[in-house]
């Protein structure tokens, strides 16, 4: 059990950290014209979370887009992303920590 625990807590680590990358990567060209924001999907696997990213989908052309970028990209959706990401990231990290814990506390009984 603590080793499931140990992918799932490692699969979360992966695959927040390469949502947080998207939203940087979108942040990073708020100001580029014509600019594909990227997305972060994620999918529940057997061993944990993945991750696929593919082109957002623009509803607003760029003059449209009121509050947003010339990119499209909307910075309040990305940070506030950023900021789900982060948290996910941050409770992926105890998941691991617990089931390292745990492994630690397994070996030393069979000591």
């Amino acid at each position: 059990m603590a080793i499931s625990a140990l992918q799932a807590g490692l699969s979360g680590l992966q695959s927040n950290q390469q949502a947080l990358a998207v939203e940087g990567h979108n942040v990073a060209n708020l100001s580029t014209q014509n600019f594909q924001p990227q997305q972060a999907n994620f999918q529940e696997t057997p061993g944990g979370t993945t991750v696929t990213i593919s082109t957002a989908a623009r509803g607003l052309s760029a003059a449209n887009n009121a509050g947003g970028a010339p990119s499209g990209t909307d910075p309040a959706s990305s940070i506030t992303n950023s900021l789900v990401y982060k948290a996910n990231f941050d409770l992926s990290a105890k998941v691991v920590k617990a089931a390292d814990e745990r492994i630690g506390t397994l070996l030393d009984i069979q000591a």
